[in-house]
């Protein structure tokens, strides 16, 4: 392993993920010599920094002393992982959006190349305690996605994250998780199974050495990486203080399309998507087609329109249809009165009245003809062959 890398791999293990201040030094004088900073405690000439920044530098100093990457990367070697670094083939450039966010170096376990993943990539997030609604939602539509060629990416939590991994693998798609602990820690340990079949098909991704196990701050600081590694991110179920909406705020902040699946009015699980939709701007989704349309191709990749079910109405053909709504809501009318009311003459509309009563819509009444139950349903009677002369043209 060149100095280069594992300058990188020892500074993922004593500085916190994306720090600003070890970035700057980063891109001042490149990861070698600012592993040497931290060694000395002297910061590289031009480079200024607060008191606080200053304090930071001895604080990793004291983690240097803990920090083995050659045993992190022998670990990682035993998993078949590897670690990649800016300016490597499978670096995502999307990354260095982040400026002095960005990650130094990332942990990789599983066959799946990070960058052609990220290529094509939506990130599904929400709350850990999903309701039987927003788990369906968050599977279907990673399923979909994924049947669409689209990778999706989210955190490895419980709840909306790990069904939107698990709909993603049960379509035999790409999915990435990124984890605020190593790639070889199963937390939660409720999803090791999970994490076992991505290693095995798929992608983990982290920022942390093997072996790191995960604390709060962590978990808001990977939201960036989710946010930047995709074209949009989709909010399945939030409540008014959750994760996901931090994860939305970086979407946001990067430029990416921020979208949000409503849910019942009732529903806490609900409140933070209805906050980004009533507040924030974000795209209501209700299907993945119009995910798709949301973060693909201008003009090339538009969500068709909604299917609406053909009712019997539908297919009458313009004058029997005509001649039903002729027909008062309630009572009964002659054919003279219908003919008047509809526009036609008395033989067509005797004609029509034999097929509209064959068909279930009206029946005979002591003073003419009247509307059934049935008839007066939007929905109308049930198929009748015999009456269907004319068929609109269905959506594809």
């Amino acid at each position: 392993m060149s100095d280069e890398r594992t300058a990188r791999a020892t500074l993922t293990a004593v500085a916190e993920p994306g720090d600003a201040f070890l970035n700057r030094i980063i891109d001042h004088c490149g990861p070698e010599e600012a592993l040497e900073a931290i060694r000395t405690g002297r910061l590289p000439g031009g480079v200024d920094a607060s008191p606080k920044e200053v304090q930071r530098l001895g604080h990793w100093r004291i983690r240097l002393i803990a920090a083995e990457p050659d045993q992190d990367m022998a670990v990682c070697a035993r998993f078949r992982g590897r670690l990649i670094c800016p300016g490597d083939p499978e670096w995502p450039t999307t990354l260095d959006d982040l400026g002095a966010g960005r990650p130094y170096a990332l942990w990789l376990r599983g066959p799946g190349d990070l960058r052609y993943c990220c290529l094509r990539s939506v990130a599904i997030v929400g709350s850990r305690a999903a309701s039987p609604y927003g788990l369906r939602a968050a599977a279907d539509f990673a399923s979909d996605l994924a049947d669409a060629g689209w990778t999706v990416l989210s955190g490895g939590a419980l709840g909306i994250d790990a069904a939107a991994h698990r709909g993603a693998l049960a379509a035999d798609g790409r999915t990435v998780a990124v984890l605020a602990n190593g790639v070889d820690v199963p937390y939660p340990a409720s999803n090791e199974g999970l994490f076992a079949e991505m290693a095995r098909r798929s992608l983990l991704v982290s920022e942390s050495p093997p072996g790191t196990h995960p604390h709060r701050l962590r978990f808001l600081v990977r939201n960036r990486v989710i946010a930047a590694l995709s074209r949009g991110t989709v909010i399945i179920e939030a409540e008014a203080r959750s994760g996901a909406l931090n994860t939305a705020g970086w979407a946001s902040k990067l430029g990416r399309v921020v979208m949000a699946m409503p849910g019942p009015i009732t529903s806490r699980s609900s409140a933070g998507c209805h906050r980004l939709l009533r507040e924030e701007g974000a795209t209501l989704v209700t299907r993945p087609e119009e995910i798709i349309e949301a973060v693909g191709r201008i003009g090339a990749d538009l969500a068709p329109p909604p299917h609406t079910p053909v009712l019997p109405r539908d297919r009458l053909e313009p004058v029997t249809r005509s001649v039903l709504e002729a027909f008062p809501a309630r009572g009964a009318a002659g054919p003279a009165q219908l003919a008047v009311k509809a526009g036609v003459d008395l033989t067509t509309v005797n004609a029509k009245i034999g097929l509209l009563a064959a068909g279930g819509f009206i029946e005979r009444a002591p003073s003419g003809w009247r509307l059934t139950k049935s008839g007066k349903s939007p929905k109308g009677p049930a198929d009748d062959p015999g009456i269907v002369q004319h068929r609109p043209e269905e959506p594809e």
